[in-house]
């Protein structure tokens, strides 16, 4: 630790042989020679441990949390989760607001008991307030003294971790044998990265991990404890693709997001623009066959 930053090696095969890749703002990608991982090897004090999003007001700004409370917003999440888990006990690790659990718990009320865990602060408040039992304790401290659940979902967390292996090999011990675990993480591969590059707005300071079909598979199976069960690229926005074509590629705001994230989901509701979302929903399935979509998932099965 030097002046508030740790320095740190790959977090997939742990080597410290890096070529420098791209800059953005005070972000400094490199990629690993070994490996091919792309991460920041220096990380702010606030993000390694988790201060940075105590006090984050985006995440409770009406327009998310409207769009975090719609029926859509979590659909593809939903439609994967449930084609492997239909019942049983799930924790949401990085669970914000609480909005993925209220969608599994008020969809499939008798299905599911349900915990989320957080870094302590106004989103996971938010979330209890909504009658979701959370956790306050960090997901790295959990009692694994004995396996206690069917499904561990990451949820757009892995990214923004300083020691995501750290997570993976709790995930593994908190797992029943047989039990999953879900993965979803951007793509440094998209269709949006390789017309933008470092423009992206999600190539950002608090997005620490970049993965590609490639590294997530070696991150995921490395531990041992897991196989892949499916692997896969979903999500497309060509609205971002289209505002980060033609800007100075500096950070979004987060008001800006957050009025996005408003109307993108309300396009997705409108009856009269069926025919538009037909064709987008055409152009996401094409993408995400090429593994061209805006996001990786993977799923993980624990080894008995």
């Amino acid at each position: 630790m030097s002046n508030g930053i740790d320095f740190r090696p790959c977090p997939v095969c742990e080597q410290s042989h890096g070529r420098r890749l791209w800059e953005k703002g005070a972000l400094r990608l490199v990629q690993c020679l070994d490996c091919a991982m792309v991460y920041a090897d220096a990380v702010p004090a606030g993000l390694a441990s988790g201060r940075y999003y105590e006090r984050r007001s985006y995440y409770l700004s009406p327009d998310k949390l409207d769009s975090d409370y719609t029926p859509i917003r979590f659909e593809r999440e939903l439609r994967l989760f449930r084609a492997w888990c239909r019942e049983g006990t799930v924790l949401d690790v990085g669970c914000s607001t609480g909005g993925f659990l209220h969608q599994l718990r008020s969809r499939f009320p008798q299905a599911y008991e349900v915990l989320g865990a957080d870094v302590p602060g106004p989103a996971l408040d938010y979330a209890e307030s909504r009658g979701l039992p959370v956790s306050r304790q960090g997901f790295p401290d959990f009692d694994s003294s004995e396996p206690r659940f069917d499904a561990i979902t990451f949820w757009a967390v892995m990214e923004h971790l300083e020691r995501p292996k750290r997570f993976l090999e709790k995930a593994a011990r908190l797992l029943k044998p047989g039990g999953h675990c879900f993965i979803l993480v951007p793509n440094l591969r998209s269709l949006a990265v390789r017309l933008l590059g470092p423009k992206y707005r999600y190539i950002m300071a608090e997005h620490l991990n970049y993965f590609t079909p490639s590294t997530l598979r070696a991150f995921t199976t490395r531990l041992g404890d897991f196989e892949i069960v499916e692997l896969g690229s979903s999500h497309f926005n060509p609205v971002v693709l289209w505002q980060d074509f033609w800007s100075a590629g500096t950070e979004v705001p987060d008001e800006e997001r957050g009025r996005l994230l408003k109307r993108t989901t309300a396009w997705k509701q409108r009856p009269a623009l069926k025919p538009l979302q037909l064709l987008y929903e055409g152009v996401e399935r094409l993408l995400g066959f090429m593994a061209l979509a805006d996001n990786l998932f993977v799923v993980l099965r624990r080894k008995s």
